[in-house]
């Protein structure tokens, strides 16, 4: 069954951006994931969760998902995001 990543991101700086864009694909491919969504939410109904950029990602499974979000390389990839942006990341199962 498909997992979802949703990650809600708010950037304070673009000094990690370049770095992180480019090795981030990779990974993600290498786990199976596809982004499907990199943009600005827009709430339909209430007040927005989620501010900034909205990124979701979709894995063959949540045991991918996981293995994405454990995989040694992406350590320094989340310390270079954390180093201008807030983010947030949500584990969804699909039907």
């Amino acid at each position: 069954m498909a997992a979802y990543a949703i990650g809600a991101l708010s950037v304070h700086n673009t000094d990690w951006q370049k770095e992180y864009g480019e090795k981030m694909p990779a990974l993600i491919q290498k786990h199976g994931g596809k982004v499907l969504s990199k943009a600005p939410a827009l709430a339909l109904e209430g007040a927005p969760l989620l501010p900034g950029l909205v990124v979701m990602i979709e894995f063959p499974s949540a045991a991918h998902a996981q293995a994405w979000h454990d995989d040694p390389v992406h350590v320094p990839l989340r310390q270079l995001r954390s180093s201008g942006a807030d983010f947030h990341l949500l584990l969804v199962n699909g039907l």
